[in-house]
């Protein structure tokens, strides 16, 4: 069997980055960037007013100017105005254009006002001070994001406001979700004593949106070998990456792996050193399409979507790569000779601002409800003796 590593890098390894299309910014939240947004104009664009007071030239408040004649109000949105010479001021309201000649802003709370004059109350007046400069944020044509990275509000907001009414983003993977076996019913369904409900799909359909990968469809097949070869020809042929439950064991209902060879899907690899998950198998299609095989125990499919196919979709939508963060056990764990070992656990923050991680172990691996209430899981790598309290981990959090 694979290391955990080695898994990983055989899976990545086999990423193509996908196409990448143009999307209106209106549209673009969650979506990955594929290219630099740069400014297309000094920012801010002007000298900018970062205060509501009186504009006026620092040199006369310094030769002991402290009563201002008010020429005027300059708002947000219009032209700047000029400052007279000589011991003159115009008020002014935030995100306006520092008026033509003025070089320093006294807010109003250190002023005070007699109908057309301003007395400068402050026993200190900074040179510049509440103006915020022309280009003192980025100048134009400085990149201020880079391509690979989700978009959100931040960045949103960089693109609105250097002029981008559209950008290249990352095509959304079609994902199929494709649960298999007898034994499943539809949650809609009735339900009988051999039975149970599928979960599966609805879990990993849940994390994979949650993730920003919102085309996700959700699939059924029996154990029929006719069926499965039949649904999976169309699904390869339509989807650009393919998550099957069960069925790649050796089981005699288990058609999945003559199934997918006859379908031209080769086979990287199966079996990893690692609990949950051991069976967890992954090969590619004819057209390069990712196939993976998760086992069908909930906790260990939902595990490997963390460990191996987020990062594998990151990877094909060209977003840097995340380390997972590290984590101090608050207790020691029990090791697993051989194997890599996936625990849940509870995160609180620690003293020193250290993220703690208390084990949460499930009963079994089928322990879906288990998880609730965790935060994700630490991977710790086989060792003879346990990881002792206080030992730092890499965790990897839910989506």
């Amino acid at each position: 069997m694979l290391s955990v590593a080695e898994a990983e890098e055989r899976v990545l390894a086999a990423m193509a980055l996908l196409p990448a299309e143009d999307c209106p910014l209106v549209q673009a939240n969650g979506r990955v960037l594929r290219q630099p947004l740069a400014a297309d104009r000094d920012l801010p664009p002007f000298d900018r007013v970062a205060l509501d007071g009186y504009a006026l030239r620092h040199e006369a408040w310094r030769k002991g100017a402290r009563r201002f004649r008010v020429d005027g109000l300059q708002a947000a949105g219009v032209r700047p105005r000029t400052l007279p010479a000589g011991r003159a001021c115009i008020e002014v309201m935030t995100g306006a254009v520092l008026p033509e000649g003025a070089d320093t802003v006294v807010p109003y709370e250190d002023t005070a006002r007699d109908d057309e004059s301003m007395t400068v109350t402050a026993a200190a007046v900074a040179s510049g001070q509440a103006v915020h400069r022309r280009g003192s944020d980025h100048a134009a044509g400085s990149v201020i994001v880079k391509p690979g990275v989700r978009l959100g509000g931040r960045e949103i907001a960089v693109a609105a406001a250097c002029g981008y009414a559209h950008l290249t983003v990352s095509l959304l993977p079609a994902v199929a979700v494709v649960a298999t076996g007898d034994e499943l019913v539809d949650v809609a369904s009735s339900v009988a004593p051999h039975q149970i409900r599928r979960s599966n799909d609805y879990a990993l359909r849940a994390a994979l949106v949650a993730a920003g990968y919102p085309r996700v469809e959700r699939f059924h097949l029996r154990d029929m070998r006719q069926e499965i070869e039949h649904l999976l020809w169309h699904i390869l042929a339509e989807y650009d990456v393919v998550l099957l439950t069960v069925g790649v064991s050796k089981g005699k209902f288990d058609f999945l792996p003559q199934v997918l060879e006859e379908l031209r899907v080769e086979k990287v690899f199966q079996g990893v050193a690692q609990r949950p998950g051991k069976p967890f198998w992954f090969g590619m299609s004819a057209r390069r399409t990712p196939v993976f095989a998760l086992p069908g125990n909930p906790a260990s499919s939902y595990i490997c979507l963390h460990r191996y196919i987020l990062p594998a979709l990151a990877r094909m939508s060209g977003l840097h790569p995340a380390a997972p963060r590290t984590a101090v056990l608050l207790e020691a764990v029990a090791p697993l000779a051989g194997l890599a070992r996936f625990l849940p656990v509870r995160t609180t923050p620690g003293p020193r601002g250290e993220l703690q991680a208390a084990p949460a172990p499930l009963n079994t691996s089928g322990d879906f409800a288990g998880l609730t209430g965790t935060d994700g899981f630490v991977e710790l790598a086989p060792a003879p003796d346990a990881p002792a309290a206080g030992a730092a981990v890499p965790f990897w959090p839910w989506v």
